[in-house]
């Protein structure tokens, strides 16, 4: 048996500093829905220290079906629709296949 093969997912994406305190609640519903699917491993967003308002992402799912299943459920749906009220803009997401995870 191969070695399993993950999806990571790793970018940015901008929200206004003056909206980020509506954004958090949005994006504290995001990262709980998607934590909780099959397949997530990990997802997070991270405020850059040095950039108000740069919001780093970080995904780590099982397999491509996760990633699959992710993209079409109602919390993404939900979470796209709030962008433009929350301000949202500057999206720069990309994922990588990567073997099994090791200790660094």
């Amino acid at each position: 048996m191969g070695a399993q093969v993950t999806l990571v997912i790793l970018g940015t994406f901008r929200v206004p500093p003056d909206r980020l305190g509506t954004a958090r609640g949005a994006m504290a519903r995001m990262i709980a829905a998607s934590r909780a699917e099959d397949g997530c491993l990990d997802y997070a967003y991270a405020e850059d220290v040095h950039e108000p308002g740069l919001i780093r992402v970080s995904e780590v799912w099982r397999d491509r079906a996760s990633l699959a299943r992710h993209m079409a459920s109602a919390h993404l749906a939900e979470w796209r629709a709030e962008w433009p009220a929350l301000g949202i803009g500057e999206r720069d997401l990309r994922w990588y296949a990567a073997g099994d995870a090791e200790p660094a």
